[in-house]
């Protein structure tokens, strides 16, 4: 009883701790602790000219280095592993973040601060390239599910489909008694509506062509101009639209924040792989030609 009460407190726990402050910030201290005793192990290294790759120093940096890389990209694995004990995927996000951080300092210090136009620098830079992706992934799983959620308010992306696929019923049968001309602008927007649109429109958020806002602005002038009873008509089908260029709106912003939740993974993943390729290389040319 008395375990399944503290795993209870520790799922509790758990569910309202952040990854970033895991376990009161655990792996950012080991971090911390291990960066720091490296860096003063590289200058007080008796060796002329300053450790590199090449010194004791050096190869226990680099195959650290390398043993971290390789652990940082089990964090897919894992993710479809589900556990509540000390190696939940929480934690594994933290040490994740927090020792991939450590690799700024064990990398560099591996180099010497040496650099040059061959696959060591490469892989040097692609490791900075997915770590400075991995900061960008941080911020984006952070901030943006609360966008998402203010966004949505209490409404499901179902029920937002559903209310832009109920408005363009009314908008049609509202429209029935239009002439052909004013009917074939309403139309535009019954047949042509578009949500998502191509991977950059999805990124960018922005709709310049929206045929629900171009009906709307063809509609507006003419419902100034009708006669009584078609500006009736006119009125009631100009505020459908306008409804609708509002759902629109909410769907779209929904579909932008996905997308940059998402995209950061184009860089970070290949960023990743190309990174394993060029450290394989690096190992492969230091064993053999050095």
């Amino acid at each position: 009883m008395a375990e399944v009460k503290r795993q209870t407190q520790r799922r509790r726990r758990s569910t309202h701790e952040s990854f970033l402050r895991y376990r009161n910030f655990l792996f950012l201290k080991i971090a911390t602790v291990v960066s720091i005793a490296l860096i003063a192990a590289y200058f007080f290294e008796d060796a002329r000219p300053r450790p590199g790759g090449g010194s004791p120093l050096g190869y226990f940096l680099g195959t650290l280095g390398a043993t971290l890389i390789v652990w940082l990209t089990s964090l897919g694995w894992r993710k479809r592993a589900v556990s509540d004990t000390y190696y939940s995927l929480k934690a594994w996000v933290s040490a994740h973040v927090y020792l991939g951080l450590s690799l700024l300092v064990i990398a560099t210090l591996h180099t010497g601060f040496q650099f040059g136009w061959n696959v060591h620098t490469l892989a040097y830079v692609l490791m900075l390239l997915v770590i400075a992706s991995g900061a960008v992934g941080i911020w984006a799983y952070i901030v943006l599910p609360n966008a998402l959620s203010e966004n949505r308010g209490e409404t499901t992306r179902k029920q937002m489909l559903a209310e832009i696929a109920s408005l363009d019923e009314m908008i049609e049968e509202a429209a029935q008694p239009f002439p052909r001309d004013t009917a074939a602008i309403v139309r535009i927007s019954l047949e042509t509506t578009e949500i998502g649109g191509g991977f950059w429109q999805r990124l960018s958020g922005r709709y310049p062509h929206c045929p629900t806002a171009l009906a709307l602005r063809q509609i507006e002038p003419l419902s100034r101009t009708a006669s009584s009873d078609q500006a009736k008509a006119l009125g009631e089908v100009q505020g459908l639209l306008e409804r609708k260029v509002a759902a629109l709106g909410l769907a779209r912003r929904q579909i932008h924040i996905t997308a940059l939740l998402e995209v950061w993974l184009f860089v970070h993943v290949p960023a990743t792989f190309a990174l394993l390729a060029a450290l394989t290389a690096h190992i492969v040319s230091v064993f053999l030609y050095w």
